[in-house]
């Protein structure tokens, strides 16, 4: 009775959304049956400011930007949603100084994007990346040399991992950190300590709950054997030179968060002089255009910004973006 009564609700205002960057057809549904009309099909960004004001709510992935001029050319804008968990492509104060709520998905690709850090991890562990690029060269003239080549992998069992930024995705980091055998390091401004739940099989019926205190940068970059980032962009890389210097030997940087968030020159640097056994990157300071030398390297694990794309994120992202949806038209 309730949900029919939503359904009636939303359906009379006639609610027009745009997904400008594509959802899961579950979420579209939902909201279509809410009653909302929505639109899928790709605005492109220079053609925004003529079309957008026909619409009450845009929902973006990174692609689309939503910034204060496009924001002041649509007085009908009602909420803005973002499809994953960073905000830095929307202008977040300024469209609620107009009163337009900003929506994200926090909790929907967590588990998604933590697995790719580890994708990335055992990948620079075990020459997995240079090794794919050789085999299909050289593995059938000079297979000896690359066993040789590739023989001292590490095990990460026993190491120490420092994840920077302990929010949903570092959180599911640690987890998975912890049921490798790794010792976590966390570093947060925020969090001090955090009683951590482990799931087994997703199941409530087999779990543990391990407490997790955090740690101060400097010790955690003296002493981490894999360290992944999980912070939002900002004006200035929160890994440099200065930080780099001050790790191990042979330690493994991972960034699955954004772009930026490590300085490009400095990690070419620390790969060069063996500071840096390895890097994973999926994100880039100039994405879409990556430059070529970091590509090149092959030092580095690549992915294209891949951190949430799987089906079952995608799903969740979507359900989540609609539900929000639902619930603010219907206060």
């Amino acid at each position: 009775m309730r949900l029919d009564f939503k359904i009636q609700k939303i359906h009379s205002t006639m609610i027009k959304i745009l997904i400008n960057d594509g959802i899961h057809p579950d979420g579209k549904l939902l909201l279509e049956d809410a009653g909302f009309e929505v639109q899928t099909e790709k605005i492109e960004q220079a053609d925004l400011e003529a079309q957008l004001p026909a619409f009450d709510v845009i929902c973006v992935r990174s692609a689309t930007k939503v910034r204060a001029d496009l924001i002041d050319k649509c007085p009908n804008l009602k909420a803005i949603c973002r499809g994953g968990v960073g905000l830095d492509n929307i202008d977040v104060a300024h469209a609620k100084s107009k009163g337009i709520e900003v929506y994200n998905t926090p909790a929907a690709s967590s588990q998604a994007v933590a697995e790719l850090v580890f994708a990335h991890a055992f990948s620079l562990a075990r020459f997995v990346h240079t090794s794919n690029r050789a085999m299909p060269s050289k593995g059938d003239s000079e297979f000896k040399g690359l066993k040789k080549s590739f023989a001292k992998g590490m095990q990460l069992r026993g190491k120490t991992i420092g994840i920077i930024g302990f929010g949903r995705i570092g959180q599911e980091t640690a987890r998975i950190a912890l049921g490798l055998g790794m010792k976590v390091m966390p570093v947060d401004l925020v969090i001090n300590e955090l009683d951590l739940k482990l799931n087994i099989y997703d199941s409530d019926d087999v779990s543990l709950s391990v407490k997790l205190k955090t740690y101060a940068m400097d010790k955690m970059l003296a002493n981490a054997d894999v360290i992944s980032l999980h912070v939002p962009g900002g004006k200035k890389a929160l890994i440099g030179a200065e930080e780099f210097a001050k790790m191990k030997d042979g330690v493994i940087v991972i960034n699955a968060a954004r772009g930026g968030t490590i300085d490009e020159d400095a990690l070419l640097a620390a790969l060069e002089s063996g500071k840096v056994r390895g890097a994973g990157l999926d994100v880039f300071v100039n994405e879409p255009t990556p430059r070529k030398d970091l590509l090149e390297h092959p030092q580095i694990s690549l992915t294209p910004h891949i951190g949430a794309a799987t089906v079952e994120a995608q799903r969740n992202i979507g359900l989540e973006l609609a539900e929000k949806l639902i619930a603010h038209f219907d206060k």
